[in-house]
């Protein structure tokens, strides 16, 4: 028997025999980001044709002297960066996704149940109505506050959760929701005193979340945040699926629960405080990635997080590609765009999921 729970604990749960093999997949969703990336960099209000772009990339990456002109400015300072912020800030969000998903047993789970998102948004409505921000704008000083509210609601939120000891799923999700909820009514408390209309729709656009801000300083907390946060939650990935078999059992694999909860809720929450700290709070990208991904290469987070992390990050350049052109006059904010593709994505989630347990 408990050769035969070990198994299953290394391979993730039942059923995934008619699921597609993983290094293929993760070839073509390799394949896809580069070409979103593209498109994303050479597509805006001024076009620049993709042999262009991978022009000025080559002579930055090579140390060339760069070529005068706009193509350079556009292409290198402007949306190379925000290319980038968006695929790392959804491979975030498909990693941290996945592991709350394992996190509470729940694969319909979403990260901002913990909280920390709301305490993020606070730290950052803070900085823009109170002035701490760097100039109102999205800047490192509205990131740094982001990441100080989120911070500070993790060591909430973890501090009622072992209350009485142990991390229960429940216990996790109720103290989540109640202190982001109290989080949340006084943010918008905090809208409501923005002191001018400019000030306020700024507040409002960067809540819907935004990667306007992107620059190149701007990508060094989540370039080493992202990659960082998958290192730790795919050395832990047999941990992960045997959480989905429950407690008992994953103890019964000499798997210490307690430990390993509390080393996932570090994780995804210091890694959701990073990610709204540079973009907002962008809705459902955690929530529908790892569960789409789930379907197509079985519940082994070994193959899990690897193929969450590149499919968040195609879908969020691409996302982002949909924010800067749809409109002529005015961006999009991101989180928008993946409300309304993800809100249809859970409902037919929902019914397949209902309809399969009938």
């Amino acid at each position: 028997m408990r050769s035969a729970l070990s198994r299953r604990a290394d391979t993730g749960t039942a059923g995934d025999a008619r699921t597609l093999p993983a290094g293929p997949l993760l070839l073509v969703l390799g394949i896809v980001l580069l070409l979103a990336l593209t498109a994303a960099v050479a597509w805006g209000s001024t076009s620049v044709p993709p042999a262009e772009v991978w022009s000025v990339v080559g002579r930055r990456l090579t140390g060339a002297t760069p070529r005068p002109g706009t193509d350079d400015l556009i292409v290198w300072q402007l949306r190379v960066p925000r290319a980038l912020l968006a695929a790392l800030v959804g491979a975030g969000l498909g990693l941290v996704g996945t592991a709350v998903q394992a996190l509470v047993r729940n694969p319909l789970a979403d990260p901002y149940l913990l909280g920390i998102s709301n305490g993020a948004s606070l730290g950052a409505v803070a900085a823009l109505v109170l002035g701490l921000g760097t100039g109102g704008t999205l800047g490192i000083g509205l990131s740094g506050a982001a990441f100080a509210g989120a911070l500070a609601t993790f060591a909430l939120v973890w501090a009622v959760a072992a209350r009485r000891g142990g991390f229960a799923p429940l216990r996790l999700v109720l103290a989540g929701v109640a202190i982001g909820q109290f989080l949340s009514g006084f943010t918008s408390y905090l809208v409501l005193r923005a002191g001018d209309e400019q000030q306020t729709h700024s507040v409002l656009f960067w809540l819907m979340g935004s990667l306007g801000g992107a620059n190149w300083d701007l990508l060094a907390l989540p370039a080493l945040a992202v990659p960082g946060a998958w290192l730790c939650l795919q050395a832990r990935a047999r941990g992960l699926n045997a959480l989905l078999m429950g407690d008992e059992t994953a103890a019964g694999l000499g798997v210490d629960v307690t430990r390993l909860r509390r080393e996932l809720f570090t994780v995804t929450s210091v890694l959701t405080g990073v990610l709204v700290a540079v973009s907002g709070a962008i809705a459902f990208v955690a929530l529908m990635v790892p569960h789409v991904c789930r379907l197509l290469v079985g519940g082994d987070h070994r193959r899990l997080l690897p193929v969450s992390a590149l499919g968040g990050a195609v879908l969020l350049v691409v996302v982002d590609i949909v924010c800067r052109t749809a409109m002529d006059a005015q961006e999009l904010p991101v989180g928008v765009v993946t409300s309304l593709l993800g809100a249809p994505a859970l409902l037919y989630l929902l019914d397949r999921r209902l309809g399969s347990d009938s």
